[in-house]
């Protein structure tokens, strides 16, 4: 098989390849890396080709700034791309925070401003793919994940599955919380991409959801992702929300935390990714890939020790993450997990190599009964050799409704906006937004954000 990937020299994809090339669940015959990007070629993109050779698969892995010589003749394309870069992220939340709002990447307008550059790009390369591989099933990793997820789907011709790892992840750290085999557990979960939560939680058949409540305070000394929430509010609520709902219900909390470190997460990625690229290539000009290896995980374990830090502590804790990195950062165990590990699920099903069930993003159905049938959601489905078939959903907290169905609406006048180029559409849907104060508001940042981002919003009319 052949696997392409549109953004080939993303900071992630060392780690991501040699997770996929050391997984004994998926094996390629080819990986063809698409990089635009000289810089990121050079460093991360020559990393992950070099990571193939030491791994025993030299030749598997292959660096390409043509895109129709990665797409042609691909089984499946994993997409990751970020237009405009790191630099284009932090306009993206300056623009929100400046005005007391959030200022994510991925949600309310820092979110809007990301799809609103990806979109036509992304609907551009799915016509291509239609013509050089027509069979060919697309992965999507680009963020907002379900957003991209949902326009891929209503305007190409492109068989779509968007992929992120927080529910599982979430649902790994409860059975951790528990002393639970994963392989033991089922759940029922539910909602949009980085808006869902988990209603049911068994082990062996036994409901463990009301434990789980009941020792919320505990599950937050466990692992800080649960710290972001207040136990009363989850109790009340009755189910577990993922950890970018904390965006939703502390706005507030969020705004002013950024504001105490004096700095956004989309600036400290910004340095982070430009030391890794400087390192990466000082390694290699000092040494080989062992040595790039070394650099490489030793700042990409700072960038995850300090994920989210900013966001609800209102302090990076770059310094202490440093200082537990200072050895150098060592190979993980080979093992696929993160989204790599939900990828190779995926098409281990599409394959029917093992088909089985997997928490993506696909088309509703009758899943959230609440919502249309062709609206892109985040939901547990079978994942076997005739496709994607999303499963039934326990019911959801009526808040969690409310703003799964604002959301949405949302996200559907966006895609819109971007297929029309409409830029006022695109304001009146930034308006919808929950975490948007109004049209006026909206307005302003869409303009704002036109102007900044320069040729990548020219589009918008």
């Amino acid at each position: 098989m052949k696997l392409a990937v549109l953004g080939g020299g993303g900071v992630r994809m060392p780690a991501f390849i040699r997770g996929v090339l050391s997984s004994r669940e998926v094996a390629f015959g080819q990986i063809s890396l698409f990089e635009p990007d000289r810089l990121r070629r050079e460093t991360t993109g020559r990393l992950a080709v070099e990571l193939a050779a030491a791994l025993g698969q030299p030749g598997v892995v292959q660096l390409t700034s043509e895109i129709e010589e990665a797409l042609t003749g691909a089984d499946f394309v994993f997409s990751a791309i970020r237009v405009g870069g790191d630099t284009a992220r932090v306009v993206d939340e300056e623009v929100a925070l400046r005005r007391g709002i959030v200022g994510q990447e991925t949600t309310g307008p820092g979110g809007c401003a990301m799809a609103l550059r990806t979109i036509p790009v992304l609907l551009g390369y799915c016509d291509l793919l239609a013509r050089c591989a027509p069979g060919a099933v697309l992965i999507n990793f680009t963020n907002p994940v379900g957003l991209i997820t949902q326009a891929i789907s209503l305007h190409t011709s492109v068989r779509v599955v968007g992929v992120c790892d927080t529910p599982s992840s979430t649902l790994d750290r409860l059975a951790g919380f528990l002393g639970a085999d994963r392989d033991k557990i089922s759940f029922s979960y539910g909602g949009l991409n980085h808006l869902g939560w988990i209603t049911s939680f068994a082990v062996d058949g036994q409901e463990q959801i009301g434990q789980l409540l009941d020792r919320y305070d505990e599950l937050r000394r466990f692992d800080r992702v649960f710290a972001a929430f207040d136990p009363a509010q989850v109790r009340r609520l009755g189910a577990i929300p993922t950890e970018y709902v904390y965006y939703f219900y502390e706005p507030a909390r969020y705004v002013a935390a950024v504001a105490r470190a004096g700095t956004s997460r989309g600036t400290d990625v910004l340095r982070l990714n430009s030391e890794l690229l400087d390192a990466i290539a000082s390694a290699f000009d000092a040494g080989g890939v062992d040595d790039a290896w070394s650099a490489y995980s030793a700042l990409m374990g700072v960038r995850r020790d300090t994920y989210m830090r900013t966001d609800t502590d209102g302090h990076n804790q770059q310094a202490q993450a440093r200082a537990r990195r200072a050895a150098g950062g060592q190979p993980g165990d080979g093992r696929a997990g993160g989204y790599e590990g939900v990828a190779l699920q995926v098409i281990d099903g599409l394959t029917a190599r093992s088909p089985g069930e997997v928490i993506v993003n696909t088309r509703n159905g009758a899943s959230l009964g609440f919502l249309d049938p062709d609206d892109v959601v985040e939901v547990p489905a079978l994942v076997h050799g005739g496709g994607v078939s999303p499963l039934a959903v326990g019911q959801l907290p009526r808040s969690a409704m409310g703003l799964i169905t604002q959301t949405k609406q949302y996200e559907r006048e966006l895609v819109d906006a971007a297929v029309t180029g409409d830029a006022g559409l695109a304001a009146l849907a930034l308006a919808v937004h929950p975490l948007v104060p109004g049209v006026t508001v909206a307005r302003e940042m869409i303009s704002e954000y036109r102007q900044r981002h320069g040729p990548h919003l020219a589009y918008l009319r």
